[in-house]
């Protein structure tokens, strides 16, 4: 990770801690392992919480054309940085929570795959649940996959969530090079076809 990205880290968690929600940017382990899914096959891409660009940049690097990446980042500073690093991209800086109040971000081609930074854990649950319930009832097509990782022991999503929204959770691996070590969940609806 080039050490500018460090130091637009570091300044953002100084000004907003609980908005940044983590003391260090992932790294390129977890990039890797939360992106191994994804080619450019898998159409659309939305990447929520991508801060300093991490995840973008492994994701670019699985065949994900910029044009059909949409990198949602509430953050004015990382989003005006994603700005201008990846200007072929979408990038809306918003709340994730809108998710489900906002047309989808590719017209009639919904995207097959989100890939979350959030982090979850430390959010209220009544917006984890807004993000959740309008990833997949606005953003994602019926196949699609959201993509999230955690610092816990278990799946950051509540099973109550899961069950009400027909969903599952696959853990698809942890990785030990990440400080702090971390875990990454596959979701998909449950009936997905």
């Amino acid at each position: 990770m080039p050490l500018t990205d460090n130091l637009v880290f570091l300044q953002a968690w100084f000004r907003t801690p609980r908005r940044v929600g983590a003391v260090m940017p992932s790294g390129p382990a977890l990039a890797r392992l939360i992106t191994a899914g994804i080619s450019e096959a898998v159409g659309p891409v939305i990447e929520l919480g991508p801060g300093t660009g991490v995840f973008t940049r492994a994701l670019l690097a699985r065949g994900v054309r910029p044009e059909q990446l949409a990198l949602i980042e509430t953050n004015p500073h990382f989003a005006r940085s994603l700005t201008h690093r990846h200007p072929q991209s979408h990038v809306l800086s918003m709340d994730a929570t809108r998710l489900g109040h906002i047309q989808p971000l590719f017209g009639d081609r919904r995207a097959g795959a989100i890939v979350s930074g959030l982090p979850l854990l430390s959010m209220p649950a009544l917006h984890v649940s807004a993000i959740v319930q309008g990833a997949f009832e606005r953003q994602l097509r019926a196949d699609g996959v959201f993509y999230q990782f955690t610092y816990g022991p278990r799946c950051p999503l509540p099973h109550s969530l899961l069950e009400r929204l027909g969903l599952k959770a696959q853990r698809v691996g942890s990785t030990l090079f990440n400080l702090p070590p971390a875990s990454v969940y596959r979701v998909t609806r449950r009936e997905s076809p």
